[in-house]
């Protein structure tokens, strides 16, 4: 689990690239819940959706800053 300040370090471009690939591990694991009613991993799900926060919140950050 990334810390935000090595977030805050990454490029905007990083971060997109990150954020889309949190998106499709956590739609993956999403979807073998559904059919398999058991994970191997559950806390796995909610790190991942506190992560893609965590990126979102840096890339918001990121474009307010550069619109100023």
């Amino acid at each position: 689990m990334p810390k935000a300040q090595e977030i805050r370090e990454q490029s905007a471009e990083e971060l997109e690239a990150g954020l889309i690939d949190l998106s499709n591990e956590l739609f993956q694991l999403k979807n073998q819940f559904k059919l398999e009613k058991k994970l191997e991993n559950p806390h796995r799900l909610r790190e991942l959706r506190r992560d893609k926060a965590r990126i979102l919140t840096v890339l918001s950050e990121k474009k307010r800053s550069s619109g100023k």
